[in-house]
């Protein structure tokens, strides 16, 4: 089973090594791609043009700004997992996995990012910043990686359950063709947002260190402070409700 993950804008300084786009996944079907998103993001990042940058970035202060205003080709690089922070990140905890269940995430888990599209949880990253849904100069990630994640994607999930956690946003980058499986969450009858983001993370604490295989093993396995109320069968996608119990 492999498990589609959205990013988040917010990362964790730091790391080891030097960035190298041939150790991302898929990277003979992908780095043409890439390579075009970052020399454009790497030219604005170098250039302390201030006001692109914090449109690029989405931030306002000049100190948060200059925290990612980095040469990336030459940064210390951390797993993706570790990389990325926030709510679903916080609440997964892949620091405090035991070693079996980092192994999981890491081999499991497909994270989209906006400069890098498809990677793997254990893909090596540097620091960087890009807000969600804004262009690279005039390059259109969500557009870019649309046209070149489609094939080498769909062969690499060909055998695969797909449980995917992502926000709605991601369906732009990349959507199955095949079945997959994507959860909903509700408090009082109302589905929720913040909340929604927490328990991505939970559950997907909970799949690594069950060491799940598959969405039949998924479904039957018990989440504290979930209940699952309904399993809705779509065409292509199946959607699980739980209710977020008090």
């Amino acid at each position: 089973m492999k498990i589609l993950l959205a990013p988040s804008e917010t990362k964790k300084e730091g790391g080891d090594g030097k960035f190298n786009l041939n150790s991302l996944m898929l990277s003979q079907q992908l780095n043409p791609a890439r390579e075009e998103l970052f020399k454009d993001y790497n030219q604005i990042v170098t250039s302390n043009n201030l006001e692109q940058l914090s449109k690029m970035f989405g931030l306002k202060k000049e100190a948060d700004i200059l925290k990612y205003a980095n040469d990336i080709s030459s940064s210390p690089t951390l797993k993706a997992i570790q990389r990325y922070t926030g709510v679903a990140f916080d609440h997964l905890e892949y620091e405090n996995l035991n070693l079996q269940a980092q192994k999981y995430i890491d081999e499991n888990v497909i994270l989209f990012s906006n400069l890098f599209g498809a990677i793997k949880a254990s893909d090596k990253i540097p620091l960087y910043r890009l807000k969600q849904g804004e262009k690279i100069a005039e390059l259109n990630p969500a557009k870019i990686y649309k046209s070149s994640l489609k094939e080498p994607l769909d062969n690499y999930l060909e055998n695969e359950d797909i449980l995917d956690i992502r926000a709605g946003f991601y369906d732009k980058f990349y959507k199955p063709n095949k079945k997959y499986t994507t959860l909903k969450f509700l408090k009082n009858g109302k589905v929720v947002s913040h909340w929604a983001k927490a328990y991505r993370g939970i559950v997907l604490k909970h799949i690594a260190q069950n060491q799940i295989e598959n969405i039949a093993n998924f479904i039957a396995m018990p989440i504290k402070g979930l209940e699952l109320l309904e399993i809705r069968e779509g065409k292509q996608k199946q959607e699980l409700i739980y209710q977020i119990e008090e």
